[in-house]
């Protein structure tokens, strides 16, 4: 038996504890903590911040009812009966950029250390848990640092240090920790759909004097975006030259394309381009990478007479990929629905930039069209 595994080995998202990037505040009182978090996150505007505590509310009651309460200002309130585990929390908080965490309670994998000599011994319980000290936080320009810390991390000192009223140095700090996680950029072309009006592969339709899966390919690779065929099955002789990704959700179309391409890869973002519009050119290309906002789902373009945002010409960020999951799990399996339902980056559009080629009469005009320019 010796190596028998039961279950296929997925990659996974890169998280931390708890969500993909956290920070854990610990070394200090709870309330001053979170004023900091509060103060810090005023400074970082434009991300999805999330703060991790623990409620100090004594002998409260288990709950046998879950209660939301929605503001008319879009604020829920949620008391439930949950407890806390970390693949739920994980799902919880997959679509933020950071979550700060009171470390005092919880531990995360990055740390911020608040030296306050009141605290010491709560520090001191909590040393090997210090394993990541991105920076650290005097209450006053004097604070001591505690022997202990300097015996088990002799470089200590070395650490940058702020004090506890540099907010916008701290949030300088804390905005590089957000950024060096973004995700780098992947390309996937959609080919190989049966299409029924067409009467072909869409994909191998000539526009440009080669195959447009090609042309498409190259619109991404022109700016440096490895890019990647989804295919519904390896083509046998190509398979050395050209990057696939097999589709592994079957008969989803599209969806089950870019779902695969996240199960192959989840710490990419996806830009993902069918090959149905030859209009798409490098400027369009350049503006949606130009625009493109990682803190939210997705970065989608919308023809400026269009009501809705086109689903085969976006950025998909890893939080799409779950929430894609949770739609597939209500039985639907439409990209677009999802983005207009998500907060999704916006970017509009010449609708001429994004007419589809659906019949053999739209591919000659088109053509005709393409070769006048």
């Amino acid at each position: 038996m010796g190596n028998h595994t039961k279950h296929t080995n997925l990659e996974r998202r890169n998280n931390d504890n708890f969500a993909p990037n956290e920070i854990s505040i610990l070394g200090t009182n709870c309330n001053t903590i979170s004023d900091l978090v509060s103060k810090v996150s005023q400074k970082l505007t434009g991300y999805k911040l999330a703060y991790f505590d623990a409620s100090h509310a004594k002998n409260t009651e288990g709950n046998a009812l879950s209660e939301f309460v929605f503001h008319h200002q879009g604020n829920l309130q949620i008391t439930t009966t949950g407890i806390i585990n970390k693949f739920q929390q994980r799902l919880d908080f997959a679509q933020f950029d950071c979550v700060f965490i009171n470390g005092n309670h919880y531990p995360g994998t990055k740390q911020i250390l608040i030296l306050d000599p009141a605290k010491e011994a709560s520090v001191l319980k909590r040393v090997a848990q210090l394993e990541n000290i991105e920076f650290v936080i005097k209450l006053t320009k004097d604070t001591a640092y505690f022997s202990f810390l300097e015996e088990k991390y002799p470089q200590i000192k070395n650490i940058i240090s702020y004090t506890i009223d540099e907010i916008d140095a701290i949030a300088k700090h804390v905005n590089s920790l957000i950024q060096k996680k973004i995700a780098p950029v992947k390309g996937l072309v959609l080919v190989g759909g049966k299409s029924t009006r067409m009467g072909r592969d869409k994909s191998e339709l000539n526009y440009f004097g080669k195959a447009q899966k090609e042309v498409a390919k190259e619109l991404l690779e022109n700016r440096n975006v490895e890019t990647f065929y989804a295919v519904q099955k390896f083509s046998e002789k190509e398979v050395a030259i050209s990057k696939e990704i097999q589709d592994t959700f079957l008969n989803l179309g599209p969806f089950g394309g870019i779902c695969s391409a996240f199960q192959k890869d989840p710490n990419a973002a996806w830009f993902v381009l069918a090959t149905d519009l030859p209009f798409v050119n490098d400027e369009l290309i350049n503006r949606v990478l130009e625009k493109r906002n990682p803190s939210k789902v997705a970065t989608a373009i919308k023809g400026k007479g269009k009501d809705f945002p086109e689903p085969l010409i976006t950025i998909y960020e890893p939080k799409a990929y779950p929430i894609l999951l949770q739609y597939l799990a209500q039985g639907y399996s439409c990209p677009r629905k999802m983005l207009i339902n998500s907060d999704v980056e916006i970017v509009e559009i010449d609708d001429d930039l994004i007419r589809n080629i659906n019949t053999a009469e739209e591919f000659e005009a088109a053509k005709k069209e393409i070769q006048k320019r």
